[in-house]
């Protein structure tokens, strides 16, 4: 289901210098290689372990750029957070490791995260790994397409056939499943995307549609967003733009998904 078209365990977000942080997530994770032999590479390491998030983002861009010893770092790094609960720090070294086309950073992917950074939990045993790997590929747009194939999986034959979901079927997708799929958008995302963002904006806006659909860039003014055209399937669109829900079918199914127990 989209907007726009008549067919149709929850990540905590953590929050040189002068980068703002959603704007170096929006830096295209192909970004060519210019080794720099001015770097200092155990200074940048020192910095991409302070938990500062401005600065770290920073030294990801810095390192990515720089190839070998850079990507090095970036692996080291991922390695070293070992147990902790990843965050959309990890998420955009992994992405950036994962998009590198380096084959040692895919060695080490394959060897260190054979399921994916994080795992993926599902009461109906549900495989989420092909929608991992779009996401850690930044291909939102198949990202989307998938995550609705999911959904429509999770509420049954029925939904699987019509390929979309009525609002009835929301509450019975298992809370578990819903938190996996919204941690995964949050976590290639740099957190600005999921249904927990959508939600926070919903809220944000006294739960009134027609202030929440220009602000995820859903309408302009009178004029539906038309599929798949005119959406923006990377970091640059606006907070809350993904995943998609048919808001032409009426409200009802994007107010269940948003107000789903999985977020109590």
């Amino acid at each position: 289901m989209r907007p726009g078209s008549s067919s149709l365990g929850l990540l905590v977000p953590l929050k040189i210098a002068t980068v703002d942080p959603q704007q170096a997530f929006m830096t295209d994770s192909t970004t060519s290689t210019i080794p720099d032999a001015t770097l200092d590479f155990t200074e940048l390491a020192s910095k991409l372990r302070t938990n500062n998030e401005k600065n770290q983002i920073s030294v990801i861009s810095q390192l990515a750029k720089a190839g070998g010893d850079g990507l090095r770092v970036l692996r080291e790094f991922l390695a070293e957070r070992g147990s902790t609960t990843p965050n959309s720090i990890d998420g955009r070294v992994y992405q950036l490791l994962y998009t590198s086309e380096d084959p040692v950073s895919a060695e080490f992917l394959r060897s260190a995260f054979p399921h994916g950074l994080i795992p993926t939990p599902s009461d109906r045993q549900i495989d989420y790994s092909p929608l991992q790997k779009l996401l850690a590929a930044a291909d939102f747009q198949s990202a989307d397409r998938t995550t609705m194939k999911l959904l429509c999986e999770l509420a049954g034959p029925a939904a699987v056939q019509r390929k979309w979901l009525y609002f009835t079927e929301v509450d019975t997708i298992p809370a578990t499943d819903l938190q996996t799929i919204n941690t995964l958008w949050q976590l290639y995302s740099g957190d600005k995307f999921g249904f927990t963002v959508q939600r926070e904006i919903w809220l944000g806006v006294g739960k009134m549609w027609d202030k929440m659909w220009p602000k995820i860039g859903w309408k302009n003014g009178n004029t539906w967003t038309r599929y798949p055209q005119e959406f923006t399937w990377d970091l640059t669109a606006p907070r809350g733009h993904l995943p998609l829900s048919n808001q032409l079918r009426g409200v009802r199914v994007m107010e269940k998904l948003l107000s789903h127990p999985a977020w109590d």
